[in-house]
C-alpha cells in the first residue's frame, strides 16, 4: 500500500509537470506589432484587413499585429519618419504617399500610362526586376525592409459639379490625388490638393474639393464618394496603383522566420484578393452603378495626353541611375504588349 500511494505520488508530480510544460510556452507573451495602412476604415476592410486577420489566426498566438487605419497614429505623410524610428513596426502604402526618401518613390502609387491592367504590375514586379531595383533602393535606407509590391484600382478622375469631357476641363479642378500623378495632370491645369484622407468626404461637400484623382470605380463605391460626385471621367491615367508593405527593420529581425514567410504568404494572399475585388468591382460599377454619369474625352485628343506622358517618364528618367533603369523597363514591356497584341493590348 506504502509503495502504491508513494508511486501515486511521484507519478502525480510528473503527471502536473509534463501538463505544466505546454502551459508554459502559452504564457510567453506574443509578438506585438503596429501596422498602419494609408486607407481609411472602409477601404481598409478590403485592402488590407482580411490579411491581418488572418495572419493573426494563423499566428497561432505567437504574434498579433494591431491595423490602424489612414492617420489614425501617425499623418500619412509622415508614415514612413514613424517606421523608420519605430512608432510603427510595419506600414501598407505606396512609396510617394508616405514620403518615401528612396529614389524609387515617384514610381509608387500611380505612374502615368505605366500599365493598363492590374495585372501588369505584379509582371513588371516579378518577371522585369523591379522587385530586385525596390529592394535594392531599400536596402541603402536604415531601418526600413521592403516586403513586396501589388497592384490596386485604376486611376481615374471622379468631380462632384464640372464633368470633364475635354482636356481643357481639367483646367482649375482641386483634386485630391496621389503625388506622382497629380504632378503630371498638373500639366493640364489640374490643381492636385493634399487633405487627410478622412476629410475627403467633407472637402467634397463643402467645396474645398472639386473631385478626386485618387481611385476607380470599386473604392469610388466603396467609400462613399460616388454618393457625392456627379461625374466620372472613364479615360484612365494608368492601370494600376502600386502599392507596398514596408517593415521596420529591428522589428522585423525579431520575428521568427516561420512568421516571416507567414506573412509574405498572407501578403500574396491580400494581392489576390484585391486583384479580384478590384477587378470585378470596376466592370460592374461601369454598368450597373446608378450613382455617377460617365463622361469620356475624344480617343484623338486622349491620345496626345498619352504621348505627353513619355517626356514626363523622361524627367523622372534623367533624376538618377536608378529611375533611369525603371523607366527603361517600362518602355520595353509596353512595346512587348503591344507587340503581342490581343488580348495583351487591344490599341
Amino acid at each position: 500500500m506504502t509503495t502504491r500511494r508513494k508511486f501515486l505520488t511521484t507519478a502525480g508530480v510528473g503527471g502536473a509537470a509534463a501538463l505544466a510544460t505546454p502551459g508554459i510556452v502559452r504564457s510567453q507573451a506574443p509578438i506585438k506589432w503596429r501596422l498602419q495602412t494609408y486607407s481609411g476604415p472602409p477601404l481598409g476592410a478590403h485592402v488590407i484587413k482580411p490579411q491581418i486577420e488572418a495572419f493573426n489566426k494563423a499566428a497561432n498566438g505567437e504574434m498579433e499585429i494591431e491595423l490602424f487605419y489612414a492617420d489614425q497614429l501617425v499623418p500619412t505623410n509622415e508614415l514612413f519618419r514613424a517606421l523608420q524610428n519605430g512608432t510603427l513596426d510595419a506600414v501598407q502604402s505606396d512609396d510617394a504617399t508616405m514620403a518615401s526618401p528612396a529614389d524609387v518613390a515617384d514610381f509608387g502609387g500611380y505612374f502615368p500610362f505605366s500599365t493598363r491592367y492590374s495585372l501588369d504590375l505584379p509582371v513588371l514586379f516579378q518577371r522585369y526586376g523591379l522587385n530586385q531595383i525596390w529592394q535594392e533602393a531599400y536596402d541603402e535606407i536604415e531601418n526600413v525592409e521592403w516586403l513586396g509590391a501589388g497592384a490596386w484600382d485604376p486611376l481615374h478622375i471622379f468631380t462632384v459639379d464640372r464633368p470633364i469631357r475635354s482636356v481643357k476641363d481639367m483646367a482649375g479642378l482641386r483634386v485630391f490625388g496621389v503625388p506622382t500623378a497629380g504632378r503630371f495632370l498638373a500639366r493640364y491645369g489640374l490643381i492636385p490638393v493634399t487633405v487627410p484622407w478622412e476629410d475627403v468626404e467633407v472637402a467634397l461637400q463643402t467645396g474645398e474639393l472639386d473631385g478626386v484623382a485618387w481611385c476607380g470605380f470599386t473604392e469610388a463605391y466603396e467609400v462613399g464618394w460616388a454618393d457625392i460626385c456627379k461625374y466620372a471621367l472613364l479615360n484612365n491615367v494608368t492601370g494600376a496603383w502600386c502599392g507596398s508593405y514596408f517593415a521596420n527593420s529591428e522589428s522585423w529581425a525579431k520575428v521568427p522566420p516561420h512568421l516571416q514567410e507567414l506573412f509574405k504568404i498572407t501578403m500574396d494572399q491580400s494581392h489576390y484578393y484585391r486583384q479580384v475585388w478590384y477587378w470585378g468591382g470596376e466592370a460592374d460599377l461601369r454598368v450597373n452603378g446608378d450613382k455617377l454619369e460617365l463622361t469620356t474625352i475624344p480617343a484623338e485628343e486622349w491620345e496626345g495626353v498619352v504621348a505627353d506622358s513619355a517626356s514626363f517618364w523622361d524627367e523622372l528618367a534623367a533624376k538618377n541611375e536608378r529611375a533611369a533603369k525603371v523607366v527603361e523597363i517600362f518602355k520595353k514591356y509596353q512595346q512587348v504588349m503591344e507587340k503581342a497584341g490581343v488580348p495583351y493590348r487591344y490599341s
